[in-house]
């Protein structure tokens, strides 16, 4: 599949830009690969630079308020200065690589509701900064994000939404200054222990990082309460595990631990 989107980086009689991924799919830990085509206006321009960057949409609290911003999280620059004639053209290969950490945006063959990812193209040229409009990026999950997921599916559990928050997990190894949290409704048989399942993800190029959070909201007379759990497999053994089975146990153990009883 092809994405094509053209920009004026100067006005009317300027140059144009077209970038084009020749598969708008990865995994995190994989690559985007593309061109980027910038093709001369009526007059010569001098570009100082050509560069792509991964963007996502990022929930941030400040006190006691909420908001979105679009985040640029990993940048590669394709080129140095060069001169681009009237009507010239200047064609720039790109092997884009996309981070460990990046968020996934597909699940289940669909897209995953409240996720947006976009490669985005940036021009300089005469000190004025062009940033392009998106380009939309599907980012699938690795075998073990998978097999992980999958399980809450054979366990009855429902998607609720997937957002992508800034700040920083404690315990874990983190790159990048925002993680995700993919929700699910409960299955039936864990509906009286907790409300909501979010689990998080923070893949490394070795093993696979796993974060779990129960939320228990309160009622009348009762206060809320929180489970977490946090565990780490290595990509082999994520695809021998029997998650259905582990990740039932584990949601029972923790839940009664904490006083959250079935």
């Amino acid at each position: 599949m092809v994405f094509k989107r053209m920009l004026q980086a100067m006005g009317v009689g300027g140059p144009s830009v077209e970038t084009v991924l020749s598969n708008p799919n990865c995994r995190p830990g994989g690559y985007l690969e593309g061109q980027v085509h910038a093709v001369g206006g009526d007059h010569p321009v001098d570009i100082e630079y050509v560069a792509v960057g991964l963007v996502t949409r990022v929930e941030v609290e400040s006190g006691d308020s909420e908001y979105d911003t679009n985040q640029e999280f990993h940048r590669q620059r394709l080129t140095g200065p060069f001169r681009l004639a009237p009507g010239g053209r200047h064609d720039v290969p790109f092997r884009f690589e996309v981070p460990w950490e990046t968020p996934i945006t597909e699940l289940y063959g669909q897209h995953l509701h409240g996720m947006t990812m976009g490669l985005r193209t940036e021009l300089e040229v005469a000190r004025a900064v062009d940033k392009g409009d998106l380009d939309a990026v599907a980012v699938h999950p690795l075998p073990a994000q998978e097999r992980i997921l999958d399980a809450f599916l054979r366990l009855g559990f429902r998607f609720g939404k997937a957002d992508v928050e800034r700040g920083r997990i404690h315990g874990v190894q983190q790159t990048l200054p925002f993680y995700q949290e993919i929700e699910f409704y409960p299955a039936p048989q864990y509906a009286r222990a907790f409300n909501q399942l979010e689990v998080t993800f923070l893949p490394t190029p070795h093993q696979l990082q796993v974060v779990l959070e129960l939320d228990k909201r309160g009622g009348v007379f009762t206060e809320g309460r929180d489970a977490f759990g946090r565990f780490t497999v290595d990509y082999a053994g994520a695809e021998r595990a029997d998650w259905t089975n582990q990740l039932d146990a584990w949601l029972r153990q923790s839940a009664q631990r904490r006083g959250l009883f079935f």
